[in-house]
């Protein structure tokens, strides 16, 4: 994505607040891509790091409208806290709840795979030496022994992709925690 096209679609989001919070929040972004250029980087770079500009215009709405509840403490300055959190909580759950269902379910699958891929190899090492497989008893030994050390290696990988998975949901909860803390505090 192209600067003009980040800045485009953040300013798109941002519509509805005041214009000079839009332009410090807009200048803020340019400076990002400003200091990325400096730094050699692409403008495709650049706005990749910075994420969706959609999604950080609902999360700077969100901010906004905290930061007007904390100094109006009104009821109107509250309702509209409230509802964009919610507003920003709803669309995650429409967006990333399937998602991560669908994730969730691959590597329940993928892990039930590699129990029975391990006690698979198992069975053809141990029944290896008392059956008459192709390739004799020691093809078989040593394709169990392949077998069992195949699935152990793809466990090993499902549990980095695992804690990978966690760590990037636990980021994304401490992201949403940041807009609500100052709420929860006072």
């Amino acid at each position: 994505m192209t600067r003009e096209a980040f800045i485009a679609r953040l300013r798109e989001g941002l519509r509805g607040l005041p214009p000079q919070a839009v332009a410090d929040i807009i200048a803020d972004y340019e400076a990002h891509f400003a200091d990325g250029e400096a730094e050699g980087r692409s403008e495709a770079d650049v706005a990749k790091a910075l994420g969706d500009p959609d999604r950080l215009a609902r999360e700077i709405r969100a901010e906004s409208t905290m930061a007007r509840w904390r100094e109006e403490r009104s009821p109107s300055a509250a309702a509209s806290a409230v509802f964009a959190v919610l507003g920003l909580g709803a669309i995650d759950i429409l967006v990333l709840l399937p998602i991560l269902m669908g994730i969730a379910g691959a590597i329940f699958g993928l892990a039930v795979a590699v129990v029975v891929c391990f006690f698979a190899g198992a069975v053809v090492f141990a029944a290896g030496p008392f059956v008459d497989p192709p390739g004799g008893p020691v093809t078989a030994i040593l394709a169990g022994i392949g077998i069992m050390a195949g699935s152990a290696s793809g466990g090993a990988v499902l549990t980095i992709v695992s804690i990978g998975l966690m760590n990037a949901l636990v980021w994304y909860g401490r992201l949403h925690y940041r807009l609500l803390k100052p709420a929860l505090e006072s």
